[in-house]
């Protein structure tokens, strides 16, 4: 039997490395789907989670240990000497001893950070605003001057809009050449983002960019006692040919409810693709054959947005602008919502603390030899 008398340093890099990835891969989904399916969890101390962090510093330092341990061990003249001494080096129980070490730690972590579960559910009064986004779902949205596409840009920003919309509440119109409310005013932000993901031209059969009706349909969405707390943002390329958008941004701020708009494409353009499959079977054309180009129609939502005293903004690859009108709407008149939030909070800690001490004790009692010496015999 070969006694190893040194470690492997490569292959332990392309373990951990790999260990790594699947770990944290598996960390952020767990967060994800706890932010978004239990509200009722809670870290009571978040700000500590940035110790996870050190978790990869410990992984540098172990690779730096084993290799400053390698070249320890070739000072060695005599191999013979060596493994009678230690005995075989073995890199997988090395391995195993530092991650149940290293997942001790991030177990520890864990449990500092306070994890909490609600156990009361009551309702309680919060300030906030009442918003209706109108989504454009025509063709034209799928065009691909605004990487990955306007459609998938603008659910990108009601995505941000849902994330940050704490205490208020939400209401989703789409629109092509008719509009249609998709989801009423409500205060439970998981509700919305179950819409996201098919929203999309299929929802509006006829096709067109009916975006006064949309604002009109939006303004009658809203309760009349909501006083000046009303906003409608309007997501779109601005490619109107079906009505009266100035008039139906006007009659909104009328009624108290401001109007924002919010520019998805380039005013270059692209071609409008036609999907077979989830895939781009060809693009559309017109009566003589010629391809057609989308452009973002700037001027237009400027004038809706001032004529709705509201802001315009757009969306761009580096960011939708939805921070901007976020800041816009907080600065608004607030009004009480009813809202149910966890009031009381059990800790939950115990768990991660009990697997932190038991990896612990594992990591300490793991050797990193191999287990064999070789005998010497005397002469």
């Amino acid at each position: 039997m070969t006694i190893r008398t040194a470690y492997r340093t490569g292959t332990a890099a392309l373990l951990l490395v790999l260990i790594e990835a699947v770990a944290w891969a598996t960390g952020i989904a767990l967060w994800w789907s706890l932010e978004r399916f239990v509200p009722a969890f809670r870290f009571a101390r978040p700000w500590v989670l940035w110790g996870l962090l050190a978790g990869a510093v410990l992984v540098l330092l172990y690779l730096l240990d084993l290799w400053r341990r390698n070249r320890a061990l070739r000072r060695f003249s005599e191999p013979l000497l060596l493994t009678s001494t230690l005995g075989g080096l073995s890199t997988t129980r090395s391995l195993l001893r530092f991650l149940t070490l290293r997942h001790a730690f991030s177990f520890a972590v864990l449990a500092l950070a306070g994890p909490q579960l609600g156990t009361r559910v009551e309702e309680v009064k919060a300030q906030g605003v009442d918003v209706i986004v109108t989504l454009d779902v025509s063709n034209s949205m799928l065009a691909q001057d605004l990487p990955p596409s306007r459609m998938e840009m603008a659910r990108r920003a009601l995505a941000q809009l849902v994330d940050r919309m704490k205490g208020d509440r939400l209401g989703i119109v789409v629109f092509a050449g008719e509009a249609y409310t998709q989801l009423p005013l409500t205060a439970d932000r998981s509700a919305a983002r179950l819409f996201l993901s098919n929203l999309g031209p299929e929802l509006v059969p006829t096709q067109g960019t009916a975006i006064g009706a949309a604002i009109d349909l939006a303004r009658e969405g809203f309760p009349e006692e909501a006083g000046g707390s009303r906003a409608i943002i309007v997501i779109t390329d601005g490619e109107n040919h079906e009505d009266d958008a100035l008039g139906a941004a006007e009659r909104a701020r009328e009624a108290g409810i401001l109007v924002h708009t919010i520019g998805m494409g380039t005013p270059q353009g692209g071609p409008i693709p036609e999907l077979q499959r989830g895939r781009v079977a060809g693009y559309k054309k017109d009566r003589e054959g010629r391809t057609v180009v989308s452009r973002l129609n700037e001027a237009m939502l400027e004038d809706i947005a001032a004529a709705g005293g509201g802001a315009y903004v757009r969306a761009t690859v580096q960011g939708t602008g939805i921070d901007a009108l976020v800041a816009e709407l907080r600065g608004m008149d607030q009004t009480e919502t009813g809202t149910y939030r966890f009031a009381g909070h059990e800790d939950q800690f115990q768990s991660f603390l009990a697997i932190a001490i038991l990896l612990i004790f594992a990591g300490l009692l793991l050797g990193e030899g191999s287990g064999t010496r070789k005998r010497t015999i005397a002469t």
